[in-house]
């Protein structure tokens, strides 16, 4: 038998659905959320996404460790329209998301939404001192689109080897609306530090998850990854997530500079700083929160080992930073302090917010720079964690049970990794920032 000289033929053409993804940074630290169609977004942006009150219990690698919501409870994931990243990529899928904020079926802020207890944080300064707050975040990761080979710190042909990452990345940043700063070969082998320009408040904490996301984005579209987790291997070159900070006053004019005080710091702005280094060791479950960062903050590297403060110290848990300007007034809002305590397993709204609520309590309490004890900072996350549990700030920042929730489950990632060495610990950390 032979086949019809015109058989009926049959044509299936795929159609592509655009979808958008709207996600909140968890309290492991990563971005997590759902993703819908493109043509429901106007009503997304009222009713959100319905999330289990657990998903922001997701462990750092995955599995549900601990929480307190078993399979009960619903919470809605809202997308912020001022946070929308849109990002075409030729020859690739757009990257198309939202942050969200997490409320309550009524429509209420959730108590355990990152961003909400970051905006409270925020409101009782500016209502307390009138003060709005600056940040920016230096994130040092690892790129693997570079070959093997020795370190080659700040050298021009490190940029080069890099290729079209850093130009790639950059550019999707300032798509996203994230201002860059710089980008740079940073101390170790295919590493690489990325800084963004100061924001204020909810926005920089903002800008650290989308920047995190994107330099991601960008390495999967040419087909590697970036790790930016605090160690790779045990003894290795460490990575972190440096917070320079400042303030604006009501007149929007800097308040953080006196060229007149010590360290041309401002009084207040001083006592900020001295309550931030006062509450360091419980700030640190929040900033530096996995087992692994802790290996980074040990004595003899290029990161802070004690609650101190340094004039141009980069191993000082805060750096005094320069300016370069001659002109008082672009001196005043070059000048910022810098927090070297983090790493980019935090969640960016905690660790602000703790640092603002340590602050606040250092401007009530009058805390002086000049008459703080110097302390080691916390040996293990651990200890870091029992810290946080004594420390009343740390109730009053996140709320009682949110900090309870939070050191049960950072408890319960500690017992998951108990029985393996220190590379081991570093490789499953490494696998998943």
């Amino acid at each position: 038998m032979t086949a019809p000289k015109n058989p009926l033929r049959f044509a299936i053409v795929m159609e592509h659905e655009q979808i958008v993804f709207v996600g909140t940074s968890d309290l492991s630290g990563h971005f997590r959320g759902k993703s819908f169609p493109l043509s429901d977004l106007q009503s997304r942006l009222h009713r959100g996404v319905n999330l289990a009150l657990t998903n922001l219990f997701l462990s750092a690698f995955g599995p549900i460790q601990f929480s307190p919501f078993g399979t009960s409870g619903e919470v809605l994931l809202i997308p912020d329209s001022a946070t929308r990243v849109l990002v075409p990529f030729e020859g690739h899928s757009h990257e198309h998301f939202y942050l969200g904020d997490l409320c309550t079926l009524e429509g209420e802020p959730w108590e355990f939404c990152p961003r909400h207890i970051l905006r409270r944080a925020l409101k009782s300064l500016h209502q307390e001192t009138g003060l709005t707050l600056l940040a920016s975040f230096e994130q040092e990761l690892v790129y693997t689109g570079v070959p093997a080979g020795p370190s080659q710190p700040y050298e021009l042909d490190a940029y080069r080897r890099q290729g079209p990452f850093g130009e790639l990345l950059l550019g999707a940043m300032r798509q996203a609306g994230v201002i860059p700063d710089s980008f740079l070969a940073e101390y170790g082998p295919r590493q690489y530090e990325v800084t963004s320009a100061p924001a204020r408040g909810l926005r920089a904490a903002d800008e650290a998850v989308i920047t995190r996301e994107l330099a991601q984005a960008v390495a999967f579209r040419l087909g590697h990854r970036v790790s930016l987790a605090p160690m790779l291997e045990a003894g290795g070159v460490t990575s972190g997530t440096h917070i320079h900070w400042s303030f604006l006053d009501g007149r929007n004019q800097p308040a953080l500079y006196d060229e007149a005080r010590q360290w041309r710091i401002s009084e207040i702005g001083g006592q900020f700083a001295a309550g931030i280094l006062h509450h360091l060791n419980a700030l640190c479950a929040a900033s530096a929160p996995s087992v692994a960062s802790y290996y980074r903050l040990r004595p003899g590297g290029w990161a802070p080992a004690q609650n101190n403060i340094g004039l141009y110290d980069r191993g000082a848990a805060i750096r005094v930073c320069s300016v370069t300007s001659r002109d008082p007034a672009l001196r005043a809002r070059q000048f910022n302090l810098e927090f070297r305590v983090a790493d980019a397993t935090c969640n960016p709204y905690l660790t602000l917010a703790l640092m603002v609520q340590a602050g606040l309590e250092g401007i009530r309490s009058r805390r002086d720079l000049t008459q703080l004890t110097t302390q080691p900072l916390p040996a293990s996350l651990g200890d870091a964690l029992n810290d946080l549990q004594r420390s009343e700030m740390s109730a009053l920042a996140m709320g009682p049970a949110v900090l309870a929730a939070y050191l049960e489950f950072k408890r319960a990632e500690i017992r998951s990794l108990e029985k393996l060495d220190e590379n081991e610990i570093c490789r499953r950390y490494a696998e998943v920032y």
